[in-house]
């Protein structure tokens, strides 16, 4: 009998909602990959964690979401969606660790929550994003937002450009 030649396929990448711990390694890998990446300092960390205990304390599942991408049970990436009024969704958080880098999985993610605003009503989403995060806004672009308002800022420990995107939905 012939061996297969062929190789398994590596398991799919899925996108799942949060469970306990999750928001614990998006403020701890926001906080480590764009030190490393940037030389952001803590001030980011902490704005992520202020970020992501605003979520959890003000969660509502008919409103809001936050995606995993997950392979094989290792943590890939995240997103979230946070209602900022009735009629405009606003996108936070998008991470993708560097393995992750370059399958599509940062477009599932933003596309995931465009998804889910429409079904929800939203007329519009929106994010706010630094100038120096190319790959990040070249999903953005991608996917339909533009850029309507940028704003030079002294955070994280540099001075940076802070942009503000939408898309109606």
């Amino acid at each position: 009998m012939k061996k297969s030649t062929k190789r398994p396929e590596p398991s799919r990448c899925i996108l799942r909602p949060h469970r306990p711990g999750d928001l614990g390694w998006v403020i701890e890998r926001h906080g480590a990959l764009y030190h490393e990446e940037y030389g952001w300092n803590e001030e980011f960390k902490a704005l992520v964690a202020e970020i992501a205990a605003s979520f959890l304390r003000r969660y509502d599942p008919e409103w809001e979401r936050c995606w995993i991408a997950e392979r094989s049970g290792t943590r890939l990436g995240s997103v979230m969606l946070v209602r900022q009024s009735r009629s405009v969704a606003k996108l936070r958080l998008l991470l993708l660790e560097p393995s992750a880098r370059g399958q599509g999985i940062g477009r599932r993610l933003v596309a995931a929550c465009l998804r889910y605003a429409r079904r929800r009503g939203y007329r519009k989403m929106v994010l706010w994003t630094q100038s120096n995060l190319d790959a990040a806004r070249a999903i953005y672009r991608q996917v339909g937002f533009r850029l309507v308002r940028t704003e030079p800022h002294h955070s994280f420990g540099h001075d940076l450009v802070g942009e503000f995107w939408e898309r109606k939905l």
